[in-house]
């Protein structure tokens, strides 16, 4: 399964975090380590986005409001799926961009 970096992020976190309804203004952490961070209604949008389609994997469960138009997400929570993905996220080693030699 292919994730992105901030789901990828979205996941670590909700899995070291010890509660087991997350907020989701802690993932907006993802954009403090960039060095030209989208605005911030900007960063809603694509946080929004990264949930649903987590959600819709059924990597997460979201929780918040349904309105007669719209759903918001206020709190989201880990599935087994998810935490397995997770856990495999925590586990794999980063690669670095090397350049292969050519002989």
């Amino acid at each position: 399964m292919k994730l992105s970096s901030l789901q990828k992020h979205i996941l670590k976190q909700s899995w070291e975090d010890k509660r087991i309804k997350i907020p989701r203004n802690i993932f907006d952490s993802f954009y403090t380590k960039r060095k030209n961070p989208p605005p911030k209604d900007i960063r809603v949008n694509i946080i929004t986005k990264s949930i649903e389609r987590l959600i819709d994997k059924g990597l997460l469960i979201g929780i918040g409001e349904k309105t007669q138009h719209k759903l918001f997400i206020n709190q989201v929570k880990l599935t087994p799926k998810g935490k397995k993905t997770a856990q495999a996220l925590l586990g794999q080693q980063t690669e670095f961009p090397f350049r292969k030699r050519k002989k």
